[in-house]
């Protein structure tokens, strides 16, 4: 038998993910599919936030297709990482904040946990951004009021409060499909041109021989791979397996592998539709410095010839940021319980990383002004690419330690694959910083 554990009838915060059900083992395989389906959908949500929209849209509108590739590459390094996250959590029985807990000296764990949260309030900052640009071209109300109306979305998560975790994931679900319809939609109208999307997506380091190009594409690649994402994701896969024999756990890596890569592949269309919208509608168009999502909505009604596009670019917009919501609630609890030891209800989680992210929102646009969003926004990603290197190399650690993870250890070309990704992360940190500083 393969046992899981019960939907929670409790709140959705991971401690209080508690039971188990059983599945035949002679249960169809896609049964099988269906009920491993889930954390990575709410890992997928992190990788088509509003900070993904920044920086695709500047590399579309000024690049056209060059650097479609770079999501490509981005979002397939993101899948590796998260299966190392969820084999991680599978393995052990522990997520990564536990067992960096458990390896490292109090000092470094605190550390840590530190950078950890700074991601995540760097995250929610991208988001009451995204979410204040949405309200504002949605109900004409400013920049300011859209901010305010942001902090509104810890209403929603005490909405959730008694609801099943299966139940959120089903949320976070209708919220992807509702961004996926509208670029579905959008791209539909705008008409790119496929042959030209092809050749974006086949590798050319050449056009990243400038420096702009260049540093959008670091940006891309902190926009697109989450610190926080890699502590969720193998927290939440727990909600599936409990049993502890290796069979068992390799069918259900089995199984979570395949919604990982279908859940982060979905989140791969979004991000190189955001580009491809931007490449074929402004780039195309001699619109080539359009840098701020803003800027993007107001010019798509008068290229394409219909309010459509723009309101389904607001709708879209919205969905992202509140579907990031749930998500970095429940991040920011297995970040605070692995670290720390300390279990608060996530609507307070939800309430002290809104009201520290709401902060530098309400600074940033009532000093620098409306045009600081897409400063803003770029600043967010710059703080989550710096943040990346201090969960990934734990994490290429533990998963590469067979004390830890027994017979699930990564292989040989796996480790030397994320070691080789670690570097690469590492570097282009470097490079960001060094660009920054010139």
């Amino acid at each position: 038998m393969i046992r899981l554990p019960k939907t929670a009838t409790a709140p959705f915060c991971p401690s209080e993910v508690r039971g188990t059900v059983e599945i035949s083992a002679t249960a169809s395989r896609w049964t099988k599919i269906t009920r491993f389906a889930g954390p990575g959908l709410l890992v997928s949500v992190g990788y088509m936030d509003p900070g993904n929209w920044a920086t695709d849209i500047a590399a579309g509108s000024q690049y056209g297709y060059d650097l479609l590739f770079v999501v490509v590459f981005s979002s397939l390094a993101a899948i590796m990482l998260q299966w190392m996250a969820m084999r991680l959590g599978i393995a052990t029985g522990l997520d990564l904040a536990q067992l960096s807990r458990q390896q490292s000296r109090p000092i470094v764990c605190r550390m840590q946990w530190f950078l950890a949260e700074l991601s995540i309030v760097a995250c929610d900052l991208a988001e009451v951004l995204g979410g204040a640009l949405a309200f504002h071209m949605l109900l004409g109300v400013s920049l300011l009021a859209g901010v305010a109306l942001t902090s509104l979305d810890t209403l929603i998560v005490l909405g959730l409060k008694g609801q099943k975790f299966r139940e959120l994931e089903a949320v976070v679900f209708a919220l992807i499909a509702t961004i996926g319809g509208c670029f579905l939609v959008q791209l539909w109208l705008i008409e790119p041109i496929w042959p030209e999307v092809a050749r974006g997506m086949i590798p050319d380091w050449r056009a990243l021989a400038d420096r702009e190009p260049l540093y959008l594409a670091i940006g891309m690649l902190g926009a697109t791979v989450m610190p926080h994402n890699l502590y969720l994701h193998s927290s939440i896969v727990q909600t599936r397996l409990i049993g502890q024999g290796e069979p068992a756990k390799r069918e259900a890596i089995k199984f979570l592998g395949i919604d990982t890569v279908v859940s982060l592949s979905l989140a791969m269309a979004v991000n190189a539709a955001i580009l491809i919208l931007a490449a074929a509608a402004f780039h195309a168009h001699g619109f080539q410095a359009v840098a701020e999502i803003e800027d993007a909505y107001h010019l798509l009604d008068p290229i394409v010839g219909t309010s459509l596009a723009g309101g389904l670019f607001a709708v879209a917009l919205l969905a992202s940021g509140q579907n990031s919501t749930f998500t970095g609630t429940v991040a920011g609890q297995v970040i605070l319980e692995g670290f720390l030891e300390i279990k608060i209800p996530c609507w307070q989680r939800r309430l002290i990383t809104r009201s520290l992210a709401l902060i530098p929102a309400f600074v940033g646009v009532a000093w620098l002004g409306d045009g600081s969003v897409g400063k803003l926004l770029i600043l967010s990603q710059v703080v989550l690419s710096l943040q990346l290197p201090f969960a990934l190399y734990p994490l290429t650690v533990f998963t590469g330690d067979r004390r830890i993870m027994g017979g699930l250890v990564n292989s040989l070309p796996v480790a030397i694959l994320a070691w080789a990704l670690f570097a690469l992360i590492t570097a282009a940190n470097v490079v960001l910083l060094v660009q920054l500083a010139a």
